[in-house]
């Protein structure tokens, strides 16, 4: 059986250099009717858990360490026991939010991650957060970017731990690179195409955002 995607939207409060916003956040799970992973385990460990409907969880993929992807990762991994992994650049990002309690392995650049016969390859993207990944799945077509790229453009830059000059880099290396067909699934709202925003690049670079 291919790996599907399955989707469910969590809503909860970001919270970084004293603000703190209401947001809705994607919740990607990647498996078939037996096992699966979760990308980016946002505000609502029992709805998370309620979605994987007693599939096997093998991994909690962290996509950045921002509050709103992870604040539900330690208990979905303490009701699964899937453990957490995430980039370590991201580290003091993820201790703001969970001091107490270490992600359980590290993501790095070009690893491959298995599950139900499909292969998901992490990039690191920095620019959105130092550690900030993306998942490509050429399988299934698709890349799961995070807060690294959205309908319309980049992540925020505006932040602590963040430079937009790195990730127009990170944007402009890793995933405008990959095939043009290739699905955008984001951290926040709408999915897109690698080829529907290819072409604007530049006016990303002049805005400055």
């Amino acid at each position: 059986m291919t790996a599907r995607i399955d989707h469910l939207v969590t809503s909860g409060t970001f919270a970084l250099d004293g603000g703190e916003w209401d947001v809705d956040n994607n919740v990607w799970i990647v498996g078939d009717d037996t096992e699966a992973v979760v990308i980016d385990a946002a505000h609502d460990a029992a709805a998370i858990e309620a979605a994987l409907g007693g599939r096997t969880l093998r991994a909690i993929i962290c996509t950045h360490a921002h509050n709103d992807h992870i604040d539900a990762a330690p208990a979905l991994a303490e009701a699964t026991g899937a453990p957490v992994l995430l980039h370590p650049d991201d580290l003091p990002l993820w201790k703001q939010t969970h001091p107490d309690r270490a992600p359980d392995g590290e993501l790095t650049d070009g690893q491959e991650i298995r599950i139900a016969g499909t292969t998901l390859t992490i990039l690191h993207t920095p620019g959105h957060a130092p550690g900030a990944v993306c998942l490509y799945a050429p399988e299934l077509s698709t890349v799961f970017t995070g807060d690294t790229l959205f309908q319309g453009g980049p992540g925020a830059t505006g932040r602590s731990f963040s430079h937009f000059p790195t990730i127009v880099d990170s944007i402009r290396d890793r995933l405008l690179a990959l095939d043009p067909e290739t699905t955008v699934r984001t951290g926040h709202g709408d999915s897109t195409t690698i080829g529907a925003e290819a072409p604007h690049l530049e006016e990303w670079i002049a805005r400055g955002h």
